[in-house]
């Protein structure tokens, strides 16, 4: 009896080895399950982090909700003497940038005079063929959008400038910053 007593310990070991390797595995699996659940999860919500943040930095660039009218700032209008080297040529031009948040537009005019010079720098170095041209003046609309934005730190790239260069050089991909001007209106548009 001894030996068939030795031989049910030795079975119920045996069968006991098995069961904890059985539940050690499954223990096992269900830690590693909930590791990779878990490095899902957060890759996941810093993924959103990221794009949460890439929207709040140009707070202004996060587009108006559906239904609100956008804001307006109007500039006063600009007469500036034209680049034209024959004739002396002027134009006076008045401008109205249109923007997507209020608090953006308050923002524009506190950085006003900084924005003017820049606009009255762009519109002095233009001729009156150009601005005559429905291009010229679309042009126009692009390059103040660009250099209204520049005095709080934001820098545009022309559109026009990255076709022209892409087959010449290969430029890293960056992302495209948006503008938080949307549109430049022209209000009155004056050539002499």
């Amino acid at each position: 009896m001894a030996t068939a007593a030795a031989g049910n310990d030795a079975a119920v070991k045996g069968g006991g080895k098995k069961k904890l390797i059985i539940i050690i595995a499954i223990v096992l699996v269900v830690v590693l399950a909930g590791v990779a659940a878990l490095l899902l999860m957060k890759k996941k919500s810093h993924g959103d982090d990221e794009e949460g943040a890439a929207e709040e930095k140009p707070a202004a660039a996060a587009h108006a909700k559906p239904g609100t009218p956008p804001t307006f700032v109007p500039l006063d209008p600009f007469t500036v003497n034209l680049a034209d080297k024959e004739v002396d040529r002027f134009a006076q031009i008045g401008i109205t940038l249109e923007v997507a948040d209020p608090h953006f537009a308050d923002q524009l005019k506190a950085y006003m005079p900084a924005i003017r010079n820049n606009v009255l720098i762009v519109l002095s170095h233009k001729t009156s063929a150009e601005l005559l041209t429905v291009e010229g003046k679309e042009k126009l609309a692009r390059e103040i959008r660009r250099e209204s934005v520049r005095p709080m730190g934001i820098e545009l790239d022309d559109e026009e400038d990255e076709d022209a260069d892409a087959p010449k050089k290969k430029k890293k991909k960056k992302r495209p910053v948006e503008s938080p001007v949307t549109q430049v209106l022209f209000s009155t548009f004056i050539v002499q």
